[in-house]
């Protein structure tokens, strides 16, 4: 009886579980639904509005770009408006606004229990974009509110322009010229390739005779920005066997000693290394027909034992206009035997060019520099111009001129001068038959040009000198003319 007894308590537990917990599940399901039809009844007063911007791939300067703002809503329009967000969000410049208060083409809703959506776009288009135009933009719509139409209800959406510059010019230089060609030592060369006007920073590499230059990239300790590398910056390797053909391997099978091995490195004095040469191993300097010109070249007596090593630095400069400066610096022991006559190439890549803009060099040394004399007929107290007026072939690096007389000094006292023009002020004939050398150097070599000076008399000044010693004549015909009357009248009064 017991164990009955207990069980039908047990029973009566459950049931009055069971029962309280329907109770429970009612009360939650009334009180969900009266939270839901709450809700849809303030959606039905209020509204809904929801903008979507159409995102935007990059575009090139001078497109035409077009901006598209999308919102869905049940509501009656207020407003569209399109701002341009500059200097980080804190200033918004408004560049477009459409008020539909002014507007018919709108939608009459009264019926609140019927749900119309309408699906509004708004498009502003930017023709030509600049770089300027660059960075993000926002859509602010505004319906009014259902309940009290009087209420505005907004929502926006943004997008980010992206505007794509390519350089629009580029050009490559050598650093530090123009400079001196040294006949006894190895000097390094540093050709600079600029690229202006890219947005983003374009890639730059350089190339040799057609052939990518594997180089070793390094940051220079000047330069307060650098990149964070190229498209040409692989590790080194050697240079020789790029370019092979008749004219560089005979240029290469030069450099080789009797022994067939390459030449050292001459550190001996000028003196000391010149008397180690055999006098028939001696080159002979070559001479060009120049019209009262003499023309000699002298060639380094080093070689460079060894393949160069290429380094490479990039760097990025920010510019006032949103587009940056890209330096590119490529740095080698310079080898004149070999490096003349090399053909070099800036090669620059970007997003916005179907294919790279390219400028190109040829390293080569001055050759035959053709000397002017102005005036042609010099006269005595006439200032003349020797100026260089060209070589037989393009010079680069950019040549340095330096002026001496063979034989003694300059008109001004001074040994020597540099630049592409000698002038002498008010020659005297004392410099007629004078020899003037022109030095053109740079760092793959060195031309003498010699020119005579011929000077003429000036009739002008030979006037000038003669006319007192014209006048004496005839102060002594004047007073061989008064000394007999002067006679006669001591004559009368004696």
């Amino acid at each position: 009886m017991v164990g009955i007894t207990q069980r039908a308590a047990g029973e009566h537990v459950n049931a009055n579980g069971v029962w309280d917990l329907l109770q429970n599940m009612g009360k939650m399901t009334v009180l969900s639904l009266c939270f839901l039809l709450c809700a849809d009844l303030l959606q039905v007063a209020v509204g809904y509005l929801t903008v979507t911007i159409e995102p935007l791939l990059p575009v090139v300067v001078g497109e035409t770009v077009t901006l598209k703002c999308n919102f869905k809503t049940d509501g009656r329009l207020r407003e569209i408006v399109w701002y341009r967000v500059t200097d980080g969000g804190t200033i918004k410049q408004k560049i477009f606004t459409y008020d539909a208060m002014f507007n018919t083409n709108y939608s009459h809703m009264e019926d609140y229990r019927r749900r119309e959506d309408l699906v509004y776009q708004s498009t502003v288009r930017l023709p030509e974009v600049r770089i300027s135009d660059n960075g993000p933009y926002e859509c602010h719509v505004g319906i009014y509110d259902r309940a009290t139409r009087e209420k505005v209800v907004l929502a926006s959406g943004n997008v980010l322009l992206t505007v794509m510059s390519p350089p629009n010019n580029i050009s490559v230089v050598a650093e530090n010229t123009p400079a001196p060609f040294s006949r006894y030592q190895a000097q390094n060369l540093t050709l600079v390739c600029i690229a202006k006007g890219g947005k983003p920073a374009p890639s730059v590499y350089f190339k040799r005779d057609g052939e990518l230059i594997e180089v070793i990239s390094y940051v220079s300790p000047t330069v307060g920005y650098e990149g964070a590398g190229s498209a040409g910056v692989r590790g080194a390797r050697p240079l020789i066997s790029r370019d092979l053909d008749d004219t560089k391997l005979r240029k290469s099978l030069s450099l080789l000693g009797p022994d067939g091995k390459p030449g050292r490195l001459y550190t001996e004095s000028p003196g000391r290394s010149y008397m180690a040469r055999q006098p028939g191993q001696e080159p002979s300097p070559a001479t060009e027909t120049i019209p009262e010109t003499v023309v000699s070249r002298e060639f380094p007596r080093w070689v460079q034992s060894t393949d160069p090593l290429y380094f490479f630095s990039n760097t990025h400069i920010p510019q006032s206009d949103g587009s940056v400066l890209v330096q590119a610096k490529l740095t080698w022991t310079l080898n004149p035997q070999l490096d003349n006559d090399a053909l070099f190439s800036c090669e620059v890549m970007h997003p916005a060019l179907s294919m790279p803009m390219q400028t190109e060099v040829i390293l080569a040394a001055p050759k035959g520099p053709k000397l002017v004399i102005s005036p042609t007929r010099a006269k005595v107290g006439d200032t003349v111009r020797i100026t260089v007026q060209g070589f037989q072939n393009e010079v680069f690096p950019e040549p340095l001129f330096t002026w001496t007389r063979v034989g003694g000094r300059l008109l001004d006292g001074s040994a020597e001068k540099d630049g592409k023009e000698l002038v002498l002020e008010r020659v005297p004939a004392e410099l007629n038959g004078s020899m003037y050398r022109c030095t053109a150097q740079n760092p793959l070599g060195s031309t003498d040009t010699h020119t005579r000076l011929i000077v003429f008399e000036n009739p002008s000044m030979m006037k000038n000198t003669q006319n007192p010693n014209n006048g004496a004549p005839g102060l002594h015909k004047f007073g061989l003319i008064c000394l007999p009357l002067i006679l006669t009248v001591t004559v009368e009064l004696t």
